[in-house]
């Protein structure tokens, strides 16, 4: 391979080779970082999502290289409420890793809108009610969470939705099965994340819902089971709450419990007991009581008789009387 480079003397930006050659860095992520490195102080003002619409990174692509570089530490962000219900997204780009306390040392000014409210005499009604969320096919949406939004989040309606979480949180009562069943239950719903990015579950919403998961273990299912059923599927209109989606399919499409056919069981031999009847003595096991033998009771039922002479068995067969045997 031949190369050919001039070093430019203006309008450059130094990069690091940790950011050109990061393994896990897609070239969406790497070339928005380089971008808002080399912008003048006064360009800084605008989110990141409108920065990156400019170079052409857009919907999907965009939300995959934020969630790299906030993964890496090369972003970070503060989301606050202000005046009047206004959320703000403070936002800080940096050239190298940062963890989140040296991000927050490096924040250090106070948010642009300070947090104090005015009195309840001053403060104008909010106008309207959240809109119902629309339902339009599986075009990547832009990400817009950076820019500042007039009204709070709305929290999602009580409808009969599996995502709006019908059943309550598990009681303290309810964690009594085996510990190592639990792990594996967490196991299983901290790895949905990698297949859909909506089912994303933090430690402590995972461990909550592993008390109903385990009960999938314990009928007999193994992980991959488990993890199929709560993959299967997709709602048309997406999934609103991870938590409450995972509780409702956990709760609603338990598999009945296993019919365990109880053992045969062969009724106990009658003891022995010695024969009353004649012979050597010998024992033997009496089924309704008998006290003698099935031998002995076959031998006093059919006695051996004496044999007859084969000239008086053929006088009967003939109806001939028969002579008295000589010297009788």
């Amino acid at each position: 391979m031949l190369r050919h480079a001039i070093a430019p003397s203006a309008r450059y930006t130094k990069a690091s080779h940790d950011v050109v050659r990061h393994p896990r860095l897609s070239s969406d992520a790497k070339i928005l970082l380089l971008y808002v490195q080399g912008l003048p102080g006064d360009a800084l003002c605008k989110p990141l999502s409108e920065l990156a619409r400019k170079m052409g990174i857009k919907g999907r692509a965009y939300q995959k290289a934020k969630v790299q570089l906030v993964e890496h530490g090369y972003v970070h962000e503060w989301r606050s409420q202000g005046e009047r219900g206004r959320w703000l997204t403070e936002q800080l780009v940096a050239n190298n890793p940062l963890t989140s306390e040296q991000a927050g040392c490096l924040r250090g000014a106070p948010p642009a809108v300070p947090p104090t409210t005015p009195p309840p005499s001053t403060q104008f009604p909010t106008v309207g009610e959240p809109a119902p969320r629309t339902v339009g096919g599986y075009k990547p949406a832009e990400d817009h969470s950076d820019k500042t939004t007039p009204h709070p989040p709305s929290e999602p309606e009580p409808t009969a939705d599996p995502a709006a979480d019908p059943t309550p949180e598990p009681t303290p009562q309810d964690t009594t099965a085996d510990p190592a069943q639990l792990a594996r239950a967490e196991r299983v719903l901290l790895s949905l994340r990698h297949a859909r990015r909506e089912l994303h579950l933090g430690v402590r919403e995972a461990r909550a819902l592993a008390v109903e998961a385990v009960k999938w273990l314990e009928r007999g299912l193994s992980e991959s089971d488990l993890r199929h059923a709560l993959l299967a599927e997709r709602p048309q209109d997406g999934v609103r709450s991870a938590v409450g989606f995972l509780r409702y399919r956990l709760i609603q499409k338990l598999p009945e419990p296993p019919v365990r056919h109880q053992p045969h069981e062969r009724p106990p031999l009658p003891e022995l007991v010695e024969c009353a009847g004649p012979g050597d003595p010998h024992v033997f096991r009496p089924l309704f009581g008998e006290s003698e033998c099935p031998s002995c009771r076959s031998a006093a039922a059919h006695p051996e008789a004496e044999p007859i002479p084969w000239r008086e068995r053929i006088a009967r067969i003939n109806g001939t009387p028969t002579a008295p045997p000589a010297g009788a």
